[in-house]
């Protein structure tokens, strides 16, 4: 079998972890991309909120597949940010911005950047986008990263299908992990309900253990990319048969 080559953004994070953890292919090299090295794999130093430091990951994306010959190429952009939690108008303008540029911004320029990288090449490619319930339900204090989450949805929704007219042979695709047992969801649990009046739902799920382990979320992920799904499918692991897809 020959090399696998994997980008993860947001390494260092619990879905990110999850991902590192369970990667089901040998001897695959692992890049992180973000603001922290981790320890063990690959990084593309970036802050994801700058972007000038996109240039950083298109060179990476240069570097790595001058050559490359192995059999699969994948991106999972899992780098995502709530803050802040609050609503339109009242919170923070600056973060607010950092927030539409980091879950809105970054996985579509980040996505055409890889397309772009890897549109010659004969291996298996996949670009997964982590994506969220939040796209299509109202939760008001999520209005950045609600509006984000439908932004990525619609982007993979049409780049698959552009893919198959071209026969471009990337695979994309928006995974919704669910609930899932990383910061993020200890930070809503701790926002004042002010802020955020879903909160109770989420300390409930936390309470009565519904969380998912960031490691089987990891595996349901890399199951989903040999599951024989449609190109550009959004899809919630939570609708999957275990361990998903």
């Amino acid at each position: 079998m020959g090399e696998t080559l994997i980008w993860i953004s947001g390494a260092n994070g619990g879905i990110g972890q999850g991902l590192i953890r369970t990667v089901p292919w040998a001897g695959a090299r692992i890049i992180g991309i973000g603001r922290h090295e981790v320890p063990g794999i690959g990084h593309v130093a970036a802050d994801l909120a700058d972007p000038e430091h996109w240039e950083r990951v298109a060179g990476s994306f240069e570097q790595e597949l001058a050559g490359f010959e192995g059999d699969r190429v994948v991106f999972v952009h899992a780098a995502g940010t709530l803050n802040p939690i609050g609503f339109a108008g009242e919170v923070d303008s600056a973060a607010y911005l950092t927030n539409v540029i980091v879950n809105s911004a970054s996985p579509q320029a980040l996505g055409q950047l890889f397309l772009e990288h890897t549109r010659n090449l004969q291996a298996k490619r996949h670009y997964v986008i982590m994506t969220s319930g939040a796209a299509r339900s109202v939760y008001p204090g999520w209005s950045s990263y609600g509006a984000a989450k439908a932004a990525v949805d619609q982007w993979v929704r049409d780049v698959g299908a552009e893919q198959e007219l071209r026969g471009g042979g990337v695979h994309v695709m928006a995974i919704g992990p669910g609930t899932v047992d990383t910061g993020m969801q200890a930070m809503m649990r701790a926002t004042p309900v002010k802020d955020f009046p879903h909160r109770q739902k989420f300390i409930d799920l936390f309470e009565a253990g519904k969380l998912a382990p960031p490691d089987q979320v990891g595996r349901g992920i890399w199951a989903c990319l040999d599951a024989g799904l449609p190109n550009g499918s959004v899809i919630d692991l939570r609708d999957r048969p275990a361990p998903a897809c």
